[in-house]
């Protein structure tokens, strides 16, 4: 337990903007993230920032850039931004060949509009294979709008389906400065950074040297801000950033968040591929006697999911390969299942996928992320969180309705043998595993997934 407390002690020290309580709230649905989003773009004076991996050219993607270009025709002086990786908008969903990308969507509706927004690519590096811009959040006003969700239809819950995340609504002037500060100043005006809905947008090739500054300077980024001392009713939130291995601040404090559990640890994850560190720190809890809980989608709740009565793709390969590890998992911790202190929960809901990620630690810390706690959120792209000291419990009952909420479609697992194996999938998937087996490439794709 002292070492526990040690691990707290660092968290504590972090510098933490002093937040309301009662004016941090979350969201329980897809369906209730579209309608906030959408008030809120109607009701913002002063500024609309939104930081995402797309905005995609599908029914909810035009239903939001359609709300922000009107909303900035009624009131011209509104600044209103949205940031996007700079890759995936120039290209078509994955398995949809022929399908023109984002950036023609942008520039369609540029033309369309007096007063045009400002849409610009992020490029954390050369390839969108070597990172990507996961960094989240939406600012209007004094309000920041937090979920690990993209904009599209199945995030926005269009056409009959969704995929579930968390959805976290913060009313904080400091905050939401600070979330827009660091946008200003690492994206605005930066040479690397383009305007997509211009006519002509620079190849990655042409911009290569300022992408390997900019990527130097979002190494070196972090969010600036005035330490405010927690008074009583408010908690201390922190927002982190963190982009590679080495001096990441984001994948220091979510360790110290683990190792800091004293009684119980809560962690989702969509993608189940953990750094070898992080799975060491959680087998370190199981051990001291601390109750852990793992969400997991079912590998039938995940992005890339192809049903056996349809053709099979390479891409339907990867919830395979997600729940391969999370039987090597279970099969390793089955004692810690068995003695009721490791609670794999997978979820499943009709059609509907699982995107969600994060962490709470006992009833007093909470990580509101995008990261997916995996290699890749690890060591390539770019990430950011809020973490939460809550040490008045003020925010125990919210986080509790939140867990409820997310467990609503899981089944416990209760012995590794009730996943699949190999023998168990379709032929396509064991010939492609097979392969992946048999060259060693499942080393190098644990580091990209």
């Amino acid at each position: 337990m002292q070492l526990a407390n040690y691990y707290r002690s660092l968290l504590q020290r972090l510098p933490a903007l002093s937040v309301d309580a009662d004016k941090v709230r979350a969201l329980h649905s897809a369906a209730a993230f579209r309608e906030r989003l959408l008030t809120l773009i109607a009701t913002a004076q002063t500024r609309i920032c939104l930081v995402a991996l797309y905005l995609q050219d599908d029914d909810a993607g035009r239903e939001i850039l359609t709300a922000l270009h009107q909303a900035k025709q009624a009131n011209p002086t509104l600044d209103v931004r949205l940031y996007v990786d700079f890759h995936r908008a120039q290209r078509g969903l994955i398995g949809h060949a022929g399908q023109g990308g984002n950036h023609l969507m942008y520039q369609e509706f540029a033309e369309r509009y007096e007063h045009p927004i400002a849409i610009h690519g992020v490029p954390v590096k050369g390839r969108e294979l070597l990172g990507v811009l996961h960094l989240k959040g939406f600012v209007f006003d004094d309000t920041l709008l937090y979920s690990g969700a993209s904009i599209n239809d199945i995030y926005l819950h269009q056409n009959g389906r969704y995929r579930f995340d968390r959805y976290h609504e913060i009313t904080d002037a400091g905050l939401a400065d600070a979330m827009l500060d660091y946008v200003d100043r690492l994206f605005a005006h930066n040479p690397a950074v383009p305007a997509l809905n211009q006519p002509e947008i620079p190849t990655a090739r042409r911009l290569r040297q300022p992408i390997r500054q900019f990527r130097h300077r979002l190494r070196r980024g972090q969010y600036q801000f005035e330490h405010q001392p927690r008074q009583p009713g408010e908690v201390a939130v922190t927002p982190l950033a963190g982009l590679g291995k080495r001096g990441n601040k984001l994948n220091r404090a979510i360790r110290t968040m683990v190792r800091g559990t004293k009684e119980k640890l809560f962690v989702c994850t969509p993608y189940f591929n953990l750094p070898k560190s992080l799975a060491r720190d959680i087998r370190s809890q199981l051990k001291k006697g601390r109750e852990v809980t793992l969400v997991i989608g079912d590998k039938t709740a995940n992005d890339f999911y192809i049903p056996p009565d349809e053709p099979f793709r390479t891409i339907g390969g990867l919830p395979y390969l997600y729940e391969a590890n999370l039987r090597r998992f279970a099969r390793s911790n089955q004692t810690f299942i068995y003695q009721g202190k490791l609670h794999i929960m997978l979820w499943r809901h009709d059609h509907n996928s699982y995107h969600l990620k994060g962490l709470f630690v006992d009833d007093d810390l909470a990580m509101i992320t995008g990261n997916n706690l995996n290699p890749r959120a690890w060591g390539l792209d770019l990430e950011n969180g809020l973490l939460l000291q809550d040490p008045e419990h003020r925010l125990r009952a919210t986080f509790e309705q939140e867990k409820a909420n997310i467990l609503q479609h899981c089944r416990r697992l209760t012995h590794f043998t009730e996943i699949e194996q190999l023998g168990d999938y379709p032929e396509p998937v064991q010939r492609l595993l097979k392969r992946v087996q048999r060259t060693q490439a499942n080393v190098l794709l644990k580091r990209l997934l």
